[in-house]
């Protein structure tokens, strides 16, 4: 026996120390954080009633555009297009995260540099470049690469706010996207999947059945973030003239000079999208996070095992009984 292990058994067999009514132990006090936690009850007060008493901030104003036309008609706006780029950029994101993760050089070279520029710029400039890529090609074709053109259009009059817009946010998004999903394929154990190999599954039912399940829990959580972020995000659109929630705000604010009360109103509609988003995310998370709380990623295997024992054992008293 060690040292330490001689020692560790002697403290152990020594049991508690004599004189020490254990029933009677109470917990350390910690005055710091009773004075820390008044202090902040304090100014939470302060703030409470400022925010009922200053009249500068006009909360009948307030309640007055929160249910408006035209407010209404902006956050329809913000919506379609978190929703469309969003779409854009996980869509796009899977299809740049199997070029990264691919064994051709080539394939992940472009995904690499694709991820590179569109991370590494931000994102207002990009909106700005494609609101403004009639400058670069006077006239957008489709047809045949270095062919024909079937047909084409004037850019100035093709790429209006609205398409600049979902363009720019989900191209933007789409590279973010891409990192989430390699995030969280490479959290799934290598182990599970030379097991599954080894078990003779094909690829796209190990991706389905084991890989995908157990990176979903890392997915959700930075995906809905993105999605968040990209709500928000779309005020920047206002810079290009598109009419989402924020642009709307202004116009009405430019008009009456009640730029306060009418930023409220923004700020509240962002919060009741943020805050509804954050509930179907509370119960993705505990859809995919079943499987932890049953053992963990770990078990996937044997899960899949005990199924296909099952289905062979039914499979087998059936054929007994006939």
């Amino acid at each position: 026996m060690t040292a330490d292990r001689r020692a560790d058994h002697e403290v152990a067999s020594a049991g508690p120390p004599t004189g020490v009514d254990f029933g009677t132990a109470r917990s350390p006090r910690r005055p710091l954080t009773w004075v820390t936690a008044a202090f902040v009850l304090i100014l939470a007060a302060q703030l409470v009633h400022m925010l009922f008493t200053n009249p500068n901030f006009e909360w009948n104003t307030v309640a007055r555009y929160m249910l408006s036309a035209s407010i209404l008609k902006g956050v329809g706006t913000t919506l379609l297009l978190t929703l469309v780029a969003m779409l854009i950029g996980i869509v796009l994101g899977g299809v740049l995260v199997v070029f990264r993760m691919s064994e051709n050089l080539v394939l992940r070279f472009l995904a690499s540099g694709y991820i590179w520029v569109f991370r590494g710029t931000p994102q207002l400039v990009q909106l700005i470049f494609w609101f403004n890529v009639g400058l670069l090609m006077p006239v957008i074709g489709l047809g045949i690469p270095f062919g024909p053109v079937f047909v084409s259009a004037e850019a100035n009059s093709l790429i209006t706010p609205m398409l600049a817009a979902i363009v720019g946010l989900g191209l933007h998004e789409a590279a973010y996207q891409a990192e989430i999903y390699r995030g969280g394929l490479l959290s799934v154990d290598e182990g599970q999947l030379e097991a599954a190999k080894a078990l003779g599954m094909k690829p796209t039912r190990m991706f389905f059945k084991i890989q995908l399940p157990q990176a979903m829990r890392f997915i959700v959580p930075p995906t809905f973030s993105a999605i968040i972020g990209m709500t928000k995000g779309t005020s920047l659109v206002m810079v290009i003239g598109g009419a989402e929630l924020l642009f709307s705000v202004q116009e009405i604010y430019s008009q009456t000079f009640q730029t306060v009360p009418l930023l409220i109103v923004a700020s509240l509609w962002y919060l009741v999208i943020t805050t509804l988003l954050n509930g179907v995310q509370f119960f993705i998370e505990r859809h995919y996070g079943r499987g932890a709380s049953r053992g963990g990623s770990a078990s996937m295997i044997g899960r899949y095992l005990d199924r296909r024992s099952g289905l062979r054992l039914l499979a087998e008293t059936r054929r007994s009984e006939a």
